[in-house]
């Protein structure tokens, strides 16, 4: 079996998600190859975990049973955010489908599955379906599109796209805008590597009360200067927020660079409280079961401080409203006083494998009717030429 991913991450890059587990597991028996898109010279002008592999970029190579290919053009298409340069917008993302490398082509011509991430990933849709019909095409929704700011012109050919697949995996059950009715769809949650509570030793902290916050997503860098202000008693301890630390931080809190994911786990599982600071707008009802972060605080039993829209119905979440700095220290100062809880059962990291190939075998993977037939009032087919 010849797997390919196609995804905004690349697999070598310390800060690790749920593609980079799935490549991992599914690499034990078969071929994968993991192809990074959506980054160029334009890149530099943003934060993006790519950036300490730049100098790997336009090559092969074979990393820790996985091949991969970080493709870095001059440019790449983005968001344009204007109505009126929505034509140029299509016209830049059907350019950067044609100027596809020779060896994405090959890659797609010799793959039997092929994973879409959710991103601009869909836009490659006509392409591996032209170059390869007999593949699977499977989209994996990470994130809802707007959350991650994607562009119209890929929204708008999701929908078209979306019934073609053979299955669309959906982290959250609430995921159902950026599909058109008749998706098949399958609700495949995160996954958590079970050795993980053997593993995080030894303790990195050196004492006192911890707090961590990890990734940069919809990072809200107020929130910790708010917190640490309003509980000098506590070391905050922020890895990986995409940003230099800021200087309205008080003393109390400490920055970290990006880290491997081995030792990320040593600051979660020791910390007393997990936060995980998304800036309030834009976040979507999901976000709430999609946020791993949050999966993994609980994993771990931490308690979880986030704001009232990544709240969601689970337990041992405390919920602020952002900005305002009496919620976040009345939320912080609940986590502290519930303590950890006994730890969450997830799936494994294979099990979540096994189910993005074959969810149909699955039954936790199925959909009520209703969440499969959304309506989706979206579609615009001005702008969905392929």
């Amino acid at each position: 079996m010849n797997v390919l991913i196609l995804s905004a991450h690349d697999f070598r890059t310390p800060r690790k998600a749920g593609r980079h587990f799935v490549a991992e597991k599914l690499a034990k028996t078969m071929t994968v190859r993991f192809f990074s898109i959506r980054y160029s010279w334009l890149s530099r002008r943003r934060p993006d975990p790519r950036h300490v592999i730049a100098d790997k970029a336009n090559r092969q190579e074979h990393y820790q049973g996985v091949d991969c290919y970080l493709w870095k053009p001059w440019l790449h298409p983005f968001n344009m955010r204007q109505p009126a340069l929505r034509w140029l917008e299509g016209l830049c993302y059907r350019l950067y489908v044609a100027l596809a490398p020779k060896l994405l082509r090959q890659w797609m011509q010799e793959a039997d599955v092929i994973f879409f991430e959710s991103g601009i990933a869909p836009v490659f849709f006509d392409k591996a379906k032209a170059l390869n019909p007999k593949a699977r095409l499977v989209y994996v929704a990470a994130d809802e599109l707007d959350a991650i700011d994607v562009a119209e012109y890929v929204k708008q050919l999701m929908v078209r796209v979306s019934t073609q697949f053979d299955h669309v995996i959906v982290n959250s059950r609430n995921m159902v805008k950026d599909f058109a009715p008749g998706s098949r769809r399958f609700f495949v949650p995160h996954g958590i590597d079970e050795t993980l509570r053997d593993q995080g030793e030894p303790n990195p902290y050196s004492g006192g009360i911890n707090a961590i916050a990890v990734g940069s997503m919809l990072f809200d860098a107020d929130f910790i200067t708010l917190a640490a202000t309003a509980h000098p008693e506590i070391q905050f301890h922020v890895i990986g927020c995409g940003r230099p630390r800021d200087p309205a931080w008080p003393a109390n809190v400490t920055a970290y660079d990006e880290m491997p994911f081995a030792e990320t786990v040593r600051y979660v599982k020791h910390a007393h409280i997990g936060l995980a600071p998304y800036r309030p707008e834009g976040i979507p009802p999901s976000l709430a079961d999609t946020s791993l972060k949050l999966q993994q605080y609980a994993f771990f039993g931490l308690p979880a401080v986030c704001p009232i829209q990544a709240a969601g119905q689970h337990g041992h979440r405390f919920a602020y409203q952002a900005g305002d700095q009496d919620s976040i220290s009345r939320a912080v100062t609940d986590a502290l006083a519930a303590g950890r809880q006994a730890g969450i059962s997830v799936l494994n990291w294979q099990q979540v494998a096994e189910r993005y190939m074959s969810p149909e075998l699955f039954e936790d993977t199925k959909l009520p009717d209703h969440q499969i037939s959304d309506p989706v009032l979206r579609l615009d087919t001005r702008v969905d030429t392929p």
